[in-house]
């Protein structure tokens, strides 16, 4: 035991030396968790939880000692909040374990082999700080909602709490019998305990997924079950004093999953729930459950934009997963940017290029108060990674990207990548390598500079229209004072008529001071800079 110790302290002081990065979570690529199981029995007497836990462990290495699982102490924060472990069990018998600084650290005896899959039982109970949210909802009925993002499971669960570790999970609840519940995964069982008022349920989720997304929610709801959408379940889960306007509010989310099933590739999962609930987000977007906040539940049909964000991260976010919190954007950017995608189909380009042009306004905003921050960026903290770097910055260079190398190479992109990392983990780097094989192009240089470059290009120029040549002269120039530099495609729109389309001519800008010329039959009324909105840009350009 006392080995056991000095291992600890090691590790301890592992986390000391790694804490200059953002993302510093201590990997152990000796492990890989398939499988977790959490027996939970919740109460109306007491926000004590009872938990039973199992996990199953695959070792990849044959000198793993011991290892850790994330669960948040009592010691934490005071003697009534936190977990408290009793026990560890592996084949029947009790086994040393360590509950130090938010660290479950177990002891693996025997020496395990190659390969070899292990199970290892978890005894504990406690109050929840976070992560699971027990509470009165904005009606004051008790309620119980997982709120895991980013890194909030280990207030409640035992777990490898980062995304880069996916795997299935099953949910055992018990729980007083007036109340609904729906989890992450399949409903396989429901039984009404005999002798009490209690109700066991029983949910299986059958693909990999984060720990951030596996959640519960026990409430009092009104549930409505809509039409399949591809042979998917479709359900609403809404407060009872909401029931119609929630049914209303959620109505039309089949048309997003139809959407994104025929761009995208098929729907990862086996059902969806838009559920009412106490998540501190607009949205949170678990895989088949996704939980909103209860404030957004009006009856105005005013959230298809929010829901469509949200359905978009069942395939971007959920199935497909970050490695690292630094590439966050994999999933907000994606979801922004299909978001739009889907305004696009649905309402035509004008609804679309509306949403870019108002995200326009958030990403300046973010720039002046962070200058010197990229999209993917180490030095952000876990908790400061959502940001309109990482969702309107992130999905206008998706934008971006798609004009560089067409609609038909985007979209068969967008689909390759789906279907390459599919409940799996990727990063920038893996998407970058995509679509350079989709379009046959080098994109380094683009991804480089908007991905791993803060900021934006800021551009001043004039035009004017030399009558005796009868050509338009252009001047621009990028005078960004940030010490960055762009080289991006523009179009030039050249207006003669205001009832007309106006003749495009595209150019590279590549320099700091830019001149442009080009033949036109006769003066025109105006030149804009990115009459198609394609070009996340400020500018200022003005007739000479």
């Amino acid at each position: 035991m006392r080995q056991f110790h000095v291992l600890l302290m090691l590790c301890a002081l592992g986390l000391v030396i790694q804490g200059a990065k953002a993302d510093n979570y201590p990997r152990n690529p000796g492990i890989d968790v398939l499988h977790y199981v959490f027996d939970l029995t919740l109460s109306d007497e007491t926000d004590s939880i009872e938990g039973h836990a199992t996990v199953h462990v695959r070792f990849n290495s044959s000198e793993v000692s011991t290892f850790a699982l994330d669960l948040i102490g009592r010691e934490a924060r005071d003697s009534e909040r936190g977990m408290l472990v009793s026990a560890v069990h592996h084949d029947g018998a009790a086994i040393p374990f360590a509950h130090i600084n938010n660290r479950l650290t177990i002891k693996v005896n025997p020496t395990p082999t190659r390969r070899e899959i292990r199970q290892y039982q978890i005894e504990y109970e406690g109050v929840p700080a976070d992560g699971l949210i027990i509470g009165a909802n904005k009606y004051g009925d008790r309620t119980f909602f997982g709120d895991n993002f980013p890194n909030r499971a280990r207030h409640w669960l035992p777990t490898l709490d980062h995304p880069y570790d996916k795997a299935t999970c099953e949910f055992i609840i018990t729980f007083p019998a007036h109340y609904q519940i729906i989890a992450s995964g399949l409903l396989v069982e429901k039984t009404d305990l005999p002798l009490s008022d209690m109700r066991l349920t029983h949910w299986r989720q059958q693909v990999p997924i984060s720990t951030y997304m596996m959640v519960i929610g026990v409430a009092e709801f009104a549930v409505q079950n809509l039409e399949p959408i591809n042979g998917i379940p479709l359900s609403t889960w809404v407060y009872p004093q909401d029931r119609q306007a929630g049914f209303d509010d959620f109505a039309e989310a089949g048309k997003a999953i139809a959407f994104y099933s025929e761009y995208i590739g098929p729907y990862p999962y086996r059902k969806l729930a838009n559920v009412q609930s106490k998540t501190r987000y607009g949205g949170m977007e678990n895989p088949g459950n996704i939980f909103y906040s209860e404030r957004v539940v009006r009856g105005t049909r005013s959230n298809e934009g929010l829901i469509a964000h949200e359905i978009a991260h069942q395939w971007f976010g959920d199935s497909v997963t970050t490695s690292d919190w630094n590439h966050i954007w994999l999933s907000e950017g994606f979801a922004t940017y299909f978001t739009h995608l889907y305004m696009e189909a649905t309402y035509g380009r004008p609804r679309m290029v509306e949403g870019l042009q108002r995200n326009v306004r958030r990403i300046v905003a973010y720039r002046d108060r962070h200058p010197d921050l990229a999209i993917v960026d180490p030095r952000i903290p876990v908790d400061e990674i959502l940001s309109a770097n990482t969702y309107q910055k992130a999905g206008w260079v998706l934008h971006m990207l798609r004009r560089i190398i067409g609609d038909e190479h985007f979209q068969e992109s967008a689909r390759a990548y789906y279907a390459r990392f599919r409940d799996a983990n990727a990063l920038t780097e893996d998407f970058q390598k995509i679509v350079e094989e989709i379009s046959g192009q080098d994109l380094d240089w683009f991804f480089q500079q908007w991905f791993y470059q803060p900021g934006l290009p800021v551009y001043e120029g004039h035009w004017s229209y030399d009558a005796q040549a009868k050509r338009v002269n252009l001047t621009i120039n990028q005078v960004q004072t940030d010490g960055t530099f762009y080289v991006m495609p523009m179009d030039i729109g050249i207006v003669f008529d205001s009832n007309d389309e106006p003749l495009i001519k595209t150019v590279r800008i590549d320099q700091r001071e830019n001149t442009f010329s080009f033949p036109v039959e006769h003066e025109p009324i105006d030149v804009v800079l990115d009459p198609n909105t394609w070009l996340l840009m400020q500018a200022e350009f003005k007739k000479e």
